[in-house]
């Protein structure tokens, strides 16, 4: 099984004709992900990777059911981009687009919540159910389907950690990447509790990186309502701090936020943080065998 996406998801792409939107489109379709129209303002009546294009999502909504959108908006517009979705009453938002203006996010959210809708991003690689249909970016060349569902703030670290996993034999569910911007639609604690009831799901692995407080929330969270293994990687250990590393939200400030904290937090609720990726697997492996005993 998998968590948020399978074979049945029905997918829209806002910004199907843009280089990056057409690209990974047909990447989508190829590993199959069943993607039934794309949205490109004035682009409405032509076809786009063989998908039907519309001028707006509300008239891909009506001629279409759609369970998801993966957004390939420039970021400007990216944020009316997220709204339109949820005002057509798409359940899955996946926003890849980076640099989106964070007074438009602190807009954006709250409307999508109050909506319903699930929105995994921004500035994020979007999630792959292994064997099944992937929404963004992420290659779905080094998955294999196996029991080990993946929740992380990175996005190039999850594509090594995946690959881990998958030459050490153990294959992934699903691999959900949910972006490093200060402010995004889901957390680790939204995560989670899907990998929880997933059945085929039998271990989790949470990647994390520094800055923010959310790898302590979830360490909080997974003692108290997880069952399931879980194991951690904490990417930043020798970031130096007051310095940006890679995503916006991947800042330490004073001496909060740093890579060392946030594995203590999580080793003292039973979680074991692996220090190198390779690590990660091994202990994968271990909290594998420990569902199993």
């Amino acid at each position: 099984m998998s968590i948020l996406i399978d074979q049945q998801t029905q997918v829209l792409v806002q910004g199907i004709t843009g280089s990056e939107g057409s690209f990974h489109t047909q990447r989508m379709i190829e590993y199959g992900t069943q993607v039934v129209a794309g949205v490109t303002p004035g682009k409405g009546g032509s076809s786009a990777n063989g998908v039907p294009v519309y001028n707006t999502v509300s008239e891909a909504a009506q001629k279409h059911r759609l369970d998801a959108t993966t957004i390939f908006v420039p970021a400007r517009f990216a944020a009316d981009a997220i709204l339109e979705a949820a005002e057509a009453g798409i359940g899955l938002i996946v926003c890849i687009t980076e640099h989106i203006p964070l007074h438009d996010m602190l807009k954006a959210y709250p409307i999508v919540k109050s909506r319903g809708a699930m929105l995994i991003g921004p500035n994020c690689p979007g999630l792959l159910s292994a064997g099944q249909a992937k929404m963004g970016i992420i290659p779905g060349q080094i998955f294999r389907p196996g029991r080990v569902g993946l929740v992380s703030r990175s996005g190039t670290l999850t594509y090594e950690v995946v690959d881990q996993l998958s030459r050490a034999g153990l294959g992934e569910t699903t691999a959900v990447g949910i972006g490093g911007d200060p402010i995004i639609g889901s957390s680790f604690i939204d995560i989670l509790p899907h990998f929880e009831a997933d059945p085929q799901t039998q271990a989790i692995v949470l990647v994390g990186e520094i800055g923010g407080n959310d790898e302590e929330a979830a360490a909080e969270f997974i003692s108290s309502e997880l069952h399931k293994p879980v194991v951690a990687y904490i990417a930043g250990f020798s970031a130096p701090p007051g310095k940006r590393m890679g995503h916006a939200g991947a800042i330490i400030t004073g001496s909060a936020g740093t890579a060392e904290a946030k594995a203590k937090a999580l080793e003292a609720k039973g979680i074991p943080v692996a220090r190198t990726p390779r690590q990660l697997a091994q202990l994968s492996g271990e909290a594998l065998r420990r569902s199993e005993g």
